[in-house]
């Protein structure tokens, strides 16, 4: 099946930048799209970021401060988080979907990396 393999999570200071990275492997037709969810302890997953063919769009409390962005011929989706906040700080994840060669619709979702924003 597909699988994402995530990676750039870590502890960082207020203010401070990290860029996640998330690579689809597998055989895959096509991806369809790609996003990044992220989820607090105690709250609900939620999108933070999300990328098509027909552009982006991003939750209001990071637009600004996140760009998320995708490498077509690696399979990946990568999100720069700058000027980061402690109220960032959350479980994020990733998820793609698309065809695979058998024209079947699959979704597929990362491990997790943890992003601790602390002093």
């Amino acid at each position: 099946q597909v699988q994402l393999v995530e990676s750039g999570g870590g502890l960082v200071q207020p203010g401070g930048s990290l860029r996640l990275s998330c690579a689809a492997s597998g055989s895959i037709f096509s991806i369809n799209a790609m996003g990044w969810y992220r989820q607090a302890p105690g709250k609900e997953r939620a999108l933070v970021a999300g990328i098509i063919s027909g552009g982006t769009n991003y939750v209001d409390s990071v637009k600004g401060r996140f760009t998320i962005s995708r490498d077509n011929a690696k399979n990946t989706v990568y999100l720069q988080m700058n000027s980061l906040k402690p109220e960032d700080t959350a479980v994020y994840r990733c998820n793609v979907n698309g065809s695979l060669p058998d024209y079947r619709h699959f979704e597929s979702w990362g491990q997790g990396t943890l992003v601790t924003v602390s002093s």
